[in-house]
């Protein structure tokens, strides 16, 4: 094959070639060129002529801007592998974080047939609810029809409507519990960063090698985060449930509503500023104490300002002018 039949075995693009078939805008792989997150074009006397190269390129900025990562963070996972370190390694750890963490499946149901599962009357509001929740999404072009993202958790809320709990009550838990969920999983991500990942990821970006063995470990530990929790919502089930119908059976009833003890999540960072204060033993006890002086104080403060203004409203026009004049 002579030079020129190579040459055209090459495929070759014009910028809106690329853009059209990358699915990026000619000004998005004009403002990338600037970044230098796109390698500069051959120049052909007043064109520019890109190849697979660029569009390979445009496709891994779009698929790591898809999971999450920034235009910087974007720049420097290239600038590494263009200097020959490899991203190979970095990119399956990528898709492996990015991957499902769970076996479940996403499905598909009608609009009637979610008005049949939940009560056969249409509530357009409890749709859009759902939607927001992530319950629910809207599948383009299809106005009567829904992706499931968790069919499992559709279910449950089907149950409890079921059971007699109102829609809006089933929203509202699902807020509370995803608050406290997501808690817990930003906790187990930064214990097993600390003690696990945090000798691959110390150097940024990893080394090939590095992100492979933190892949496989991510494979290896992703299932622990759910059993973990599983577990221990077994156990605090049986614990509670035991004692919630223990208090509901006994003579004298259940406890007086608001005597029982509510748990809050609260930011890890808060956990950690008091933990350093006083250490961990005495954690739960500061928190306490601080809400209880907050709240005494605020409810002092209110009492205070109803006060002075009853004392201002039952003054008397003459103990007005009085007091004006002294």
């Amino acid at each position: 094959m002579d030079e020129r039949a190579a040459r055209t075995a090459v495929a070759e693009y014009r910028i809106e070639d690329l853009a059209h078939l990358s699915g990026a805008t000619v000004r998005t792989i004009r403002a990338y060129q600037d970044r230098g997150l796109l390698p500069k074009p051959e120049r052909r006397g007043r064109s520019n002529v890109y190849g697979d190269a660029h569009l390979a390129r445009l496709r891994q900025i779009a698929d790591l801007l898809d999971r999450g990562y920034t235009l910087a963070s974007i720049k420097e996972l290239l600038e590494a592998w263009d200097a020959g370190r490899g991203l190979g390694g970095v990119l399956g750890l990528v898709a492996e974080v990015h991957g499902p963490w769970t076996d479940e499946e996403a499905d598909r149901i009608t609009r009637a047939e979610l008005d049949a599962t939940f009560g056969g009357a249409p509530d357009d509001e409890a749709v859009e609810e759902a939607i927001e929740l992530g319950v629910l999404e809207r599948i383009p072009g299809r106005e009567d029809e829904f992706l499931v993202p968790s069919p499992q958790e559709l279910a449950v809320a089907a149950e409890l409507y079921a059971a007699g709990v109102p829609l809006l009550a089933i929203a509202g838990h699902l807020r509370e519990l995803r608050g406290r969920v997501e808690h817990i999983a930003a906790r187990f991500l930064e214990f097993t960063t600390e003690h696990v990942f945090a000798r691959y990821l110390d150097h940024r970006p990893p080394t090939d090698a590095d992100a492979s063995e933190a892949a496989a470990l991510v494979r290896r530990l992703r299932p622990l985060a759910q059993q973990t929790v599983d577990a221990e919502l077994a156990r605090a089930m049986r614990t509670f449930a035991t004692r919630h119908l223990a208090q509901h059976l006994s003579p004298d009833g259940p406890p007086a509503k608001g005597a029982e003890t509510v748990q809050m999540a609260l930011p890890a960072s808060t956990i950690e500023a008091v933990r350093g204060l006083v250490g961990q033993r005495h954690v739960s006890a500061f928190i306490a104490a601080a809400a209880e002086k907050e709240v005494r104080e605020r409810t002092l403060d209110a009492l205070a300002s109803n006060h002075a203004r009853s004392s201002k409203v039952d003054e008397s026009p003459g103990e007005a002018r009085a007091l004006s004049t002294e």
